[in-house]
């Protein structure tokens, strides 16, 4: 107690309520992967996380997207298939559609540039995974690009972030299916080479989720595509077969052949744009005479939008999160930003992705007619764990865990003695009725919801208490999806 020597008056403040437990931030997903720089003020900030809040500031400091470069295969059944040629990366896409489901604040770790020799496992370094880890608010980890990496670099990534998730248990990873648009399920999901076969999960799986299969978005609109996104191979292989389109229907025309006019603009095919004939002018031209054309931008536009699904999902996580609470399943609900999955599927298909026997579920997007694009869906990787099923259920526990930890540090060296016992009891009750109220915990009341323990005799012993040790108990029934919903239906008899 202060002695006072000086006659006069003094003012002494006394705390009214003691302190109270502060729920960490949930929603905040770190991205990993490639993109065209990574620099702030001169500053080289590749492998190092970097918070962001909006699409603009990762333009500024990230870059922008990748080369688009498509392969156009036609078939001997005479169909063309549309893909990337060479390398492609979609971190860049994944933070759009990230954005537009209602992401906020995130983290970016650029692993190199698009410019990048042989891309894979090695640039995702352990200097970059410890850097990433030292950062205490990321709750989410999504690293999109791993699956534009050949299959086993892609396998690497996915187990090491599962490993660093299960090691810090304060976020989960967002796994993505490598070839997840191929329509052949069972290949890719439980075949030899597929998911579960490949992707060693550790003894921890609940802290990952895998979703599947990829999207069919809408961020690339039909005015930003044109000739100039095929590679050159492909552009020559086109004209040639619009040459052969226009002389078919100049002979339907009853015309010798095609009009000069309309083979100048066909031959700009295979040229560089110019300033006399942009690409624009070209493309506009091209569409307006050429059905063969038309087709082969749509395939093109097709093949551009296709995208894994974590980004996406990692929005949607957030957007539930703010919205209504980290304890509501993110699913039944939609996707912004997306035409349709890559590959529909039925109920039936869907069985084993949710229920296999090696528990490891892998999550459906599917179309519902009139509903549109739902997540369908709500499971870890730890599908036969009763207490860790749910990824709600998860990330809720995650979510109380790190709230009570970072409050109950302000009493490490505190007297551990009854006043002390009380009121860390007090504050962790307290929030936890907060989250009760909220929806988080299950309960007609407080005390069917949660219970907190802490003092000699219930959680410690005196030697506990001679070496120093404090030990809180908390026992939480934690709100569960209605994943199954069955309703009976039983005529009764006429009474009346």
């Amino acid at each position: 107690m202060t002695t006072y020597k000086t006659p006069g008056v003094y003012i002494v403040e006394k705390n009214a309520f003691p302190n109270s437990v502060v729920e960490v931030p949930t929603a905040v997903p770190a991205f990993l992967g490639y993109t065209e720089r990574a620099d702030r003020d001169g500053s080289d900030l590749t492998g190092v996380p970097t918070r962001i809040s909006n699409m603009a500031e990762f333009k500024a400091v990230f870059g922008g997207p990748p080369p688009r470069l498509i392969l156009r295969t036609v078939r001997a059944d005479k169909t063309a298939v549309y893909a990337y040629q060479g390398q492609t990366f979609y971190l860049f896409d994944a933070m759009r559609i990230f954005f537009d489901n209602g992401g906020g604040p995130c983290w970016i770790v650029s692993v190199g540039s698009y410019e990048t020799e042989r891309p894979g496992k090695d640039q995702f370094s352990d200097a970059i995974w410890s850097a990433l880890a030292a950062e205490a608010e990321p709750t989410m980890v999504v690293v999109p690009d791993a699956v534009a990496l050949g299959k086993p670099d892609c396998t690497a990534i996915s187990e090491r972030m599962m490993r660093e998730c299960a090691a810090l248990q304060s976020r989960v990873a967002i796994l993505d299916i490598w070839n997840g648009d191929d329509p052949d399920i069972a290949k890719v999901i439980s075949g030899p080479d597929g998911f579960r076969n490949t992707v060693e999960l550790g003894d921890q799986p609940s802290f990952g989720m895998a979703y599947y299969p990829w999207l069919n978005t809408t961020l690339t609109v039909a005015e930003e595509v044109d000739f100039t996104n095929l590679s050159d191979d492909s552009r020559k292989t086109l004209k040639t077969e619009i040459d052969a389109e226009q002389t078919h229907l100049a002979e339907a025309a009853n015309m010798a052949a095609a009009e000069q006019d309309i083979l100048d603009i066909v031959a700009r095919l295979t040229k560089p744009p110019s300033e006399d004939h942009p690409a624009s002018e070209t493309h506009q031209a091209l569409m307006a005479i050429s059905p063969h054309y038309v087709q082969a931008m749509r395939g093109v536009l097709r093949a551009i939008n296709v995208l894994p699904p974590s980004g996406a999902m990692a929005g949607v996580i957030a957007r539930i999160d703010n919205t209504v609470g980290v304890f509501k399943a993110p699913a039944n609900t939609g996707i912004a930003s997306v035409a349709s999955p890559c590959v529909p599927m039925s109920s039936e298909q869907q069985q084993d992705l949710n229920m296999p026997l090696d528990g490891k579920a892998v999550n459906a997007i599917r179309t519902f007619e009139g509903r549109g694009v739902l997540v369908w869906g709500a499971r870890t990787l730890d599908g036969n764990s009763q207490d860790f099923r749910y990824i709600n259920v998860r990330r809720t526990l995650i979510m109380l865990e790190q709230s009570i930890f970072y409050a109950v540090q302000a009493y490490v060296f505190s007297p551990n003695d009854a006043g002390t016992w009380q009121t860390v009891q007090t504050m962790i009750a307290n929030f936890l009725d907060g989250q009760w109220k909220q929806g988080a915990l299950a309960g007609a009341t407080p005390a069917d919801a949660y219970d907190v323990s802490v003092g000699l005799g219930s959680t410690m012993t005196a030697s506990d208490i001679l070496d120093g040790y404090m030990r809180v108990t908390v026992r939480v029934a934690i709100s569960r999806p209605a994943e199954f919903i069955v309703i009976t239906f039983q005529q009764k008899m006429q009474t009346s």
